[in-house]
């Protein structure tokens, strides 16, 4: 008896070609568009560029409010500052001062 094998029909091997490239589609869409695509890439360092100055202004600005700050410390008040704070706090000056008054009606 002889036997027959059976070919697969051209249906079949075209639509599992067809499935295959339609799925390799959808990944290379989602490589180039995706949550973590290349174009998501490129703005999410363009985003770090923008944190990474704005991390820089505000180290800037705590290193200025820490001086601050430490010249206030007890142990380690500066002189001129303390004298500076206490005649603008008493209105008092010494002899040697040279006092500018701001016209404030021109």
């Amino acid at each position: 008896m002889p036997t027959r094998v059976k070919r697969p029909s051209i249906l079949a091997k075209l639509s599992i070609t067809v499935g295959l490239l339609a799925f390799q589609g959808y990944l290379g869409y989602h490589v180039v568009t995706g949550t973590f695509g290349m174009e998501s890439q490129r703005e999410m360092l363009e985003e770090i560029k923008v944190l990474e100055a704005r991390q820089a202004a505000l180290e800037i600005e705590i290193d200025s409010y820490e001086h601050r700050i430490a010249l206030f410390d007890p142990r380690q008040l500066d002189p001129d500052i303390l004298t500076e704070r206490a005649r603008a706090l008493l209105g008092l000056v010494h002899p040697d001062d040279v006092i500018i008054v701001p016209d404030g009606g021109r």
